[in-house]
């Protein structure tokens, strides 16, 4: 029988309180908003984060392969892949796909109200997916009807600025080799992205119809995305795409593209140690509290447990044991909590952001089972060893002068 797990039971289930009742139960709210701090911290932040970089390998790609230049303008100088590296660079380990696009400048004409644009043409090879994911009206590019080259995606930002809708019809002006050419758009679908440089600047239309505009040969474009599948290898598939490349091109990730963004979102990882450190100060500086007046208010019982012939030792285990149990509540009562409002704001999205700033309309969330686990084990590890050390005084009372004092 395990005595001292017993006499904690006892304790916990059936011993009377008087001044430690209320510690007990600040100790135990403690607990819970401690973990339900650091679960929705590090859920909220790595769903901000999952949801800034889909946002932007979404429009723009991990890996951008372009012709070696020193400048660089919208309308890019052609390249074209050969059918060997083409196929070298499709068969690397992480990469998915690999995409040739192009972009040129136009001017919108719309009832006299004009926007500059730049258009971004891609073929029926591209994955539309994200497209998809971005719209709010309307439908991607159909490629296989007779109009594809005249289709085109505008941002509710430029739509709302010309009065355009789904099946709206409008000029674009292109200037090419100083004569201004002139083309017939119909609006196929309409898209937000909450990123102001995208929405403010770019169309999304038929890359053949921009190989006519620039009179590119052949399978010419003007670049090359490639999607990987792990994302965390993307600098290394970054490399082995320039060992693959000839040495008119070169390949950049999207990370390096946007380095202020992603710099960004890499300080945010500070902030979940902060908050993590914070709360499991709390933690156990309120457990630390609790364990001392318990055992205070059991001053005498260790007394008559001493001169029964019970080591210092297996007490410290009875006041543990309590203190465990201690943890355990207020861990149960903060997982649930955290659980419910996670699931409720990934089911209602409940929780608002203002996406002009933060690039998404509401609070993302993504977390595993795996990472809670972990987060309960590492607070529940750190907050016992700690109290380790307070539990020492019990060694310090003395049998005789308790029981005289009783």
């Amino acid at each position: 029988m395990n005595f001292p797990l017993f006499l904690a039971k006892r304790i916990i289930f059936q011993g009377e309180r008087t001044f430690s009742k209320l510690i007990v139960r600040v100790t135990i709210g403690a607990l819970a908003l401690a973990i339900l701090a650091i679960i929705l911290s590090v859920a909220i932040l790595r769903g901000f984060k999952n949801e800034v970089t889909a946002k932007q390998r979404g429009f723009f790609s991990d890996i951008l392969v372009v012709k070696q230049e020193l400048g660089q303008t919208a309308d890019r100088t052609p390249i074209m892949l050969s059918v060997t590296d083409f196929e070298k660079i499709k068969h690397l380990p992480n990469v998915v796909s690999v995409s040739p696009f192009a972009t040129k400048i136009g001017i919108m004409n719309v009832r006299g109200e004009v926007e500059g644009v730049v258009l971004k043409g891609v073929d029926k090879d591209y994955n539309q997916k994200y497209l998809d994911n971005i719209l709010i009206k309307g439908d991607t590019l159909d490629f296989g009807a007779d109009n594809a080259d005249n289709q085109i995606l505008i941002s509710k930002y430029t739509a709302n600025r010309l009065n355009l809708d789904v099946d709206s019809s409008f000029i674009m002006n292109f200037v090419q080799e100083n004569q201004n050419r002139k083309r017939k758009f119909t609006v196929k679908g309409i898209f937000r992205t909450n990123s102001e440089e995208l929405d403010n600047s770019y169309v999304i239309g038929s890359l053949p119809l921009i190989r006519k505009l620039n009179n590119l040969e052949g399978d010419e474009a003007g670049a090359y995305e490639i999607r990987v599948a792990d994302f965390e290898a993307l600098a290394q598939t970054t490399e082995q795409v320039n060992e693959v490349l000839p040495v008119d091109m070169k390949a950049t990730n999207v990370v390096e593209h946007l380095a202020d963004i992603f710099n960004w979102l890499n300080m945010l990882d500070m902030n979940d140690d902060i908050i993590f450190v914070l709360m499991v100060i709390v933690a156990i500086i309120n457990m630390i509290s609790a364990l001392l007046i318990t055992i205070l208010e059991r001053t005498s019982m260790i007394g008559i447990l001493k001169s029964l012939g019970m080591k210092s030792r297996a007490i410290r285990k009875v006041f543990l044991y309590n203190s465990f149990y201690l943890i355990g509540y207020g861990l149960l009562i903060g997982n649930f909590l955290a659980i419910t409002l996670y699931v409720f704001q990934t089911q209602t999205h409940f929780f608002k952001l203002d996406p002009s700033i933060y690039y998404i309309e509401y609070i993302p969330m993504s977390i595993g089972w795996q990472d809670v686990m972990f987060l309960n084990v590492a607070l529940v590890g750190i907050a016992l060893l700690v109290l380790f050390i307070p539990s020492m005084l019990i060694t310090r009372i003395s049998p005789i002068k308790t029981i005289q004092f009783k």
